[in-house]
């Protein structure tokens, strides 16, 4: 696994069309994918196998908070625990940079992404209903999901200069 960087987008705005084509979803372009990267506190890994891309993952970390942005693993290569490795490599990631919580959304309907968040440890704090658009079915309300990290963690110190 890597750090995902700008030279990687592309591949990114592929993997991402690859994995929410087929729920009716529109992956996110090359161009969404470097604005977000260039926003503060977001950062993103890239997971391969040789020579192939198999998925990538965005996270955001605001003071004590973390959102994942996204998860893409590429449709062939589902259910050989790629998700599961992106996850825990951005759980890591958010709880070294101090985060308390983990936030994400899921459509209610995918079921395999729930499976592995619940797993986890996220629970259900939130729906917000007709959240995802589907070019073919209409919508899927979203579900908003935490994971409580850190809690013994003091809270962090503003630092001013």
């Amino acid at each position: 696994m890597s750090a995902l960087a700008a030279l990687d987008l592309a591949r990114a705005a592929t993997l991402h069309g690859e994995a929410f084509a087929p729920v009716g979803e529109r992956g996110w372009t090359r161009q969404e994918l470097a604005e977000l990267l260039a926003t503060p506190g977001v950062a993103g890994q890239l997971l391969q196998a040789g020579d192939r891309d198999v998925g990538f993952a965005l996270h955001r970390v605001v003071a004590d908070e973390a959102e994942l942005l996204t998860i893409a693993v590429r449709p062939a290569l589902r259910r050989r625990g790629a998700g599961r490795r992106l996850l825990d490599a951005v759980i890591a990631q958010v709880r070294e940079a101090g985060a308390r919580s983990l936030f994400l959304e899921v459509a209610v309907d995918n079921q395999a992404a729930r499976r592995l968040y619940e797993t986890t440890g996220f629970q259900i704090v939130g729906v917000r209903a007709g959240y995802y658009r589907r070019s073919d079915c209409g919508a899927a309300d979203g579900l908003v999901m935490r994971l409580t990290l850190n809690d013994q963690l003091p809270p962090r110190r503003m630092v001013t200069t």
